[in-house]
């Protein structure tokens, strides 16, 4: 998925992006809450992670100004105010979750899953059709009980086709879910990456239709 951190710590930031992209997601850091809210209007994003005290704009105030205008991605507070007044005005401001630092990187991982399927109204990690098993949490997917050893990439592609099954997905809508802004992805690097995928996921039952002109379709087959 594609996560936007917004946090001042640059250290913290990077010991958080480091294990964000080690489980396979792409994820894009700003510093500065102005700066964020600003990005945060013109860019989607499948889960924000924000700290509060942030400079030229607070935590607080990015999520009001999200929830303001219609915006309804998961947020996850991130912050070393531990006072249940603080908490109270996350999460009744809107914040999906709210977690104090110092924070256990493995319970942040865990949390950043369970948002994600709370929006796409999964209730397990694990996803089942057929003979083909899927664990979001452990990255591994299986087909009549064979691992079918995934890269990264290939993960994030599958998580986002199982996400929107019937749904056309652009070559541009993947490269946005898979990239972040300092990877410079090209067109044919994602049709390569379906391709890689289609075949791994053959002998499955999920099938990645390719529409000439349009992009790729995920079904169940016989569905």
């Amino acid at each position: 998925m594609r996560i936007l951190l917004i946090e001042d710590n640059e250290t913290l930031a990077e010991t958080i992006m480091d294990r964000l992209h080690a489980d396979g997601h792409a994820i894009d850091c700003e510093h500065d809450g102005e700066l964020a809210n600003d990005l945060l209007r013109h860019k989607q994003f499948d889960l924000v992670l924000m700290d509060v005290n942030l400079p030229g704009r607070s935590g607080f105030e990015i999520l009001r100004s999200m929830r303001a205008r219609g915006d309804a991605t998961p947020v996850l507070i991130l912050t070393a105010r531990s006072e249940i007044d603080d908490r109270l005005i996350g999460l009744d401001g809107g914040a999906d979750d709210y977690i104090v630092k110092p924070v256990d990187l493995r319970e942040l991982a865990a949390r950043c899953r369970a948002l994600i399927r709370r929006r796409s109204g999964a209730a397990s990690n694990e996803f089942r059709a057929g003979n083909l098993v899927f664990d979001r949490a452990s990255k591994v997917a299986t087909i009549d009980g064979r691992d079918i050893e995934l890269r990264n990439r290939e993960v994030q592609l599958l998580e986002i086709f199982i996400g929107n099954l019937q749904r056309v997905l652009t070559k541009e809508d993947l490269a946005d879910k898979v990239y972040s802004f300092d990877e410079a992805p090209s067109l044919n690097a994602v049709e390569q990456m379906v391709t890689r995928l289609r075949k791994k996921l053959s002998g499955g039952p999920i099938i990645l239709k390719t529409i000439r002109g349009l992009g790729y379709i995920a079904h169940i087959a016989d569905e």
